[in-house]
């Protein structure tokens, strides 16, 4: 395989289970795929973060929003490896339960990647709604 094709397996499994899981209100598997070094940011389709700690305050904030996901799909619609750096653009499809009440959306996604001691850790998150 490829460096692009482990890294497209990576996030069709670690990344998106990860993801599930924070939609399921966990946020540590999501955290422990996040990159623990600077710069790092999320501009969220409803929070914005920058520098770890705010990083960290925005995971457990969403995670306490969310609770039972039912489904979580990213639908990679581009992604490249240059070196120890990768992005997805992406579509989420989403159905869990925002503040108690069932949800169905999807997002659009963009993720920046580093490669840090030969794992890929995320480093910037860009995320809005997809109007219907």
């Amino acid at each position: 395989m490829t460096d692009r094709d482990d890294f497209l397996t990576w996030v069709r499994t670690a990344l998106q289970d990860a993801e599930r899981a924070l939609h399921d209100g966990d946020p540590a598997p999501r955290r422990a795929l996040w990159s623990r070094r600077e710069p790092v940011s999320v501009l969220g389709a409803w929070y914005n973060a920058v520098g770890q700690e705010d990083v960290d305050t925005l995971f457990t904030a969403l995670a306490r929003r969310f609770s039972a996901c039912t489904a979580y799909r990213i639908e990679v619609v581009s992604h490249d490896v240059v070196g120890d750096m990768a992005y997805t653009a992406c579509y989420e499809h989403i159905s869990t339960s925002v503040d108690g009440e069932a949800r169905v959306y999807t997002l659009r996604a963009t993720q920046t990647y580093r490669r840090e001691d030969g794992e890929w850790r995320v480093a910037h998150r860009h995320g809005d709604l997809v109007q219907a």
